[in-house]
């Protein structure tokens, strides 16, 4: 379970910003709180609220540039490419860091820490702290020396052999480049389930996903039950969801990229209606209202992590839905029975009728002011209390975080 991250100088974040999701003992009882593996009790949801330009969408963005960095940095991105991150304008000759913490199925804490540039990392290194032990210790330390050239790579436990862990790329992590070596422990590093609708160039819209959410969907038939079950309790219209496989052909261009490999199956979801007569008629999910494909698209990332657990980092999770649809969105999260791994949800909105649902301790505010972003937990502003209606005093400006109109 994610339980903290941190950045500094990447994009509208200027300085040291971080986004906790631990809860302390003093937060009474919610079903939103979690016991990690590691003790910590940790939110399953977190909102980030702000106006327009704010700086929430960059907010999310580091955990989905890690994500990729640690997993996929290696083979996705050629020799001498730069690294996708981006620092602060005023700011752009001094490196991007990042930082998190995470724990996994045994209770080990885990620490990563990057700091880069577009050019080079300058220093990556990832600590452990056991369930039983009291501080971190290093599995490997990687720095750059400029007076030789070459990365300084210390390792304790990582099994990376030296030759091979010193020919590690710039523009890629250890983890990822360990993985490709066989490093178990970096497979293992590199196989957190991070579902997500952004990239490092922003939101990527529902309309791209709809093909890949009919393909999964058609492949595991029992979170396709559960999508239709869902899409039926929430009044859509739908009494059903059928997914057809198209056949297998290739464009020109598609063809010649595949180089003779055998073409790939498509599919198709189609909303079923039932008529007042007991017929029924079918759309194609592209026809659907923006609402229903929407609502599909976001079950088939959430429903991903919820079967296995992992985090799902959704900007504007409400996008093109009613506002009422964000409680029964984020209930998934707060019920044991549709959670029982314990997934979690950092997402955006600019639905402030989320405050009626989540504790304090769940809402980041975001905004900026002098071209530089700030974000704060809701329940670090002095005098907030629990039994405050939280959506009454936001909209009223009392927390700040709101358009100057």
């Amino acid at each position: 379970m994610l339980h903290r991250y941190s950045i500094k100088n990447f994009l509208s974040f200027a300085e040291h910003t971080e986004v906790s999701l631990r809860m302390t003992e003093k937060v009474g009882n919610t079903p939103w709180a979690a016991r990690s593996p590691s003790g910590q009790r940790l939110a399953t949801a977190m909102a980030v609220i702000g106006p327009n330009g704010g700086g929430k969408t960059s907010l999310l963005k580091p955990l989905a540039f890690l994500n990729w960095f640690i997993a996929d940095s290696f083979h996705t991105t050629p020799p001498g490419e730069p690294i996708p991150i981006k620092p602060h304008f005023t700011r752009p000759n001094e490196p991007v860091e990042f930082e998190l913490d995470a724990d996994d199925g045994e209770g080990t804490l885990w620490r990563y820490v990057l700091k880069a540039t577009r050019q080079r990392v300058l220093h990556e290194a990832v600590y452990q702290k056991p369930k039983k032990k009291k501080a971190f210790s290093y599995v490997f330390l990687r720095d750059w020396d400029e007076s030789t050239d070459t990365y300084a790579i210390k390792q304790k436990g990582y099994g990376f052999l030296s030759k091979e862990a010193k020919r590690v790329r710039p523009n890629a992590s250890l983890i990822s480049t360990g993985a490709q070596y066989g490093v178990q422990m970096a497979q293992a590093l590199a196989g957190a389930n991070l579902c997500t609708n952004i990239n490092v160039m922003g939101r990527i819209y529902g309309e791209q996903f709809g093909a890949l959410a009919s393909a999964d969907f058609h492949h595991n038939p029992d979170l396709r039950t559960q999508m239709e079950q869902l899409l039926r309790s929430w009044d859509l219209g739908l009494s059903g969801v059928d997914i057809r496989e198209l056949p297998a052909t290739n464009s020109p261009q598609e063809a010649e990229s595949t180089q003779g490999n055998e073409a790939k199956p498509r599919y198709i979801a189609y909303g079923i209606h039932k008529l007042k007569d007991g017929s029924t008629h079918e759309l194609p999910m592209f026809e659907e209202s923006n609402g229903t494909r929407a609502a599909f698209v976001n079950l088939w990332m959430l429903l991903d992590v919820l079967s296995a657990g992992g985090i799902a980092v959704i900007d504007e999770l409400e996008s093109d839905m009613h506002p009422h649809m964000l409680e029964p969105l984020l209930g998934l999260f707060a019920n044991p029975r549709t959670n029982p791994y314990q997934a979690q949800i950092i997402f955006t909105c600019h639905a402030a009728e989320v405050l009626n649902l989540l504790n304090k301790s769940q809402v980041m505010l975001v905004e900026k002011s002098n071209c530089e972003s700030q974000a704060w937990r809701l329940d670090s502003m002095a005098g907030v209390r629990s039994q405050d209606n939280l959506y009454a005093k936001y909209m009223s400006g009392a927390y700040g975080a709101v358009p100057k109109l």
